[in-house]
């Protein structure tokens, strides 16, 4: 494993969620929430950057909340404790264009991601106990098409694969938006700004903090532009080929505490 000559310069530490910072059971360790206090105890500023809603990462990270940045919807939203930093919503004229182009494939599940609230129309009892672990708040509506509030993105989940089977119907879009492979059965499509390291970026100027002073987690492609922003950027052992070769180090897996074992690396050499 690949290990950073001087990490003692680091004043911000951005994870990703599931993959990196949650276990294969959603869970955030309690040898974190040790770590994240003695590291903010020397002045080290932690945001968490995820596909999921605001409302599901404050639910997983709850004990410290309102102590950091919260990067949500991949971007589109960002938030330190009630403060909104970044809110990057979809073009609505662009929404029922994605939608009529996922419904090609019966098997998809679309997802409208709203600040607050998701919206799925169906009746799925199988997706909906996947949907509950990534979005604490959601509504069942009859029509999508009809919705006519603000979309901060589309999110879309296929149960075999979002590469195989989502991917290649909307790639066409990547012309005028974001369209992101978040996870194994996950594909976002969003305003061409809101991804993670746009929302970083403003983060990192908010704070006069530097690629060079930070340290970035992850294991999809939707990590990979926040990923460039850090002179300290980790791939877990489980990450996508895309996210090894892009990050410049690696870490252990998420279910071998790999985010938890370069912290703890970290406290050492702030000592």
């Amino acid at each position: 494993m690949k290990k950073p000559a001087d990490i003692s310069r680091i004043k911000l530490v951005v994870t990703d969620m599931d993959g990196t910072l949650l276990n294969s059971e959603h869970q955030v360790s309690e040898r974190f929430f040790k770590l994240f206090e003695a590291l903010n105890n020397k002045g080290v500023q932690f945001a968490a950057a995820s596909g999921r809603q605001f409302n599901s990462i404050v639910s997983k990270l709850q004990p410290i909340r309102n102590e950091i940045y919260v990067i949500a919807e991949n971007g589109g939203l960002a938030m330190q404790a009630d403060r909104e930093i970044v809110s990057t919503p979809l073009n609505p004229a662009l929404k029922n264009t994605v939608l009529q182009t996922l419904h090609r494939n019966n098997s998809i599940h679309p997802v409208l991601c709203a600040r607050n609230n998701a919206y799925v129309s169906g009746h799925s009892s199988e997706f909906l106990s996947v949907l509950k672990e990534y979005y604490t708040e959601f509504e069942i509506i009859e029509d999508l098409h009809s919705f006519d509030r603000e979309v901060m993105k589309i999110a879309a989940y296929h149960f075999e694969s979002s590469e195989q089977h989502i991917y290649p119907l909307v790639s066409p879009f990547e012309e005028s938006l974001m369209v992101k492979i978040s996870g194994r059965h996950w594909v976002d499509i969003s305003h061409p700004n809101a991804h993670k390291g746009h929302a970083l970026n403003i983060i990192q100027g908010e704070l006069g903090i530097g690629p060079a002073e930070t340290m970035v987690f992850g294991d999809y492609n939707n990590d990979l532009e926040m990923l460039a922003l850090s002179d300290f950027s980790y791939a877990m052992a489980n990450a996508h080929p895309n996210v090894l070769k892009a990050a410049r180090f690696t870490t252990k897996s998420n279910d071998q505490m790999g985010v938890e074992e370069v912290l703890e690396e970290l406290l050492r050499n702030l000592d």
